[in-house]
């Protein structure tokens, strides 16, 4: 998939989700700046989510309801030191809740990601273009 301008990434996040299947942890992969709250958000508005979308940086985890009620919650790791923080948030509670989970900067927690959570790189490309790789789904 490639997002070659934000006028694209709706419609990009609509094949995401068609693709999405019964699957629920999604981990983000990709470099600073390259997109994956943008993408992320963009996910989250079409599946119906109308809270105030952003990135959980300092908070570690948002969680959005959609219209329907259903919880998603978005967790970035970026800022975690230790794997004990983790736990001390009970992190199970969330990636094995049976709710969509989508997490930026898992390989900070590497060792605590479900073995079928679905890997999304995201790679920004000379032109700024971002090219969207997807395994497991």
């Amino acid at each position: 998939m490639k997002i070659k301008s934000l006028a694209d990434i709706s419609n990009v996040a609509k094949e995401f989700i068609a693709q999405m299947g019964e699957h629920k942890v999604f981990v983000f992969y990709g470099s600073m700046g390259a997109g994956k709250t943008t993408f992320i958000k963009a996910i989250c508005e079409e599946l119906g989510v109308e809270d105030v979308i952003n990135s959980p940086t300092f908070a570690i985890i948002n969680e959005y309801s959609t219209k329907n009620g259903e919880q998603i919650f978005h967790f970035d790791f970026y800022r975690i030191n230790r794997m004990e923080e983790a736990y001390d948030f009970g992190y199970e509670d969330y990636f094995y809740s049976g709710n969509l989970c989508f997490i930026e900067w898992p390989e900070k927690i590497s060792e605590l990601i479900p073995s079928d959570a679905v890997k999304v790189y995201i790679k920004e490309n000379e032109n700024k273009e971002r090219e969207i790789h997807v395994n497991n789904m």
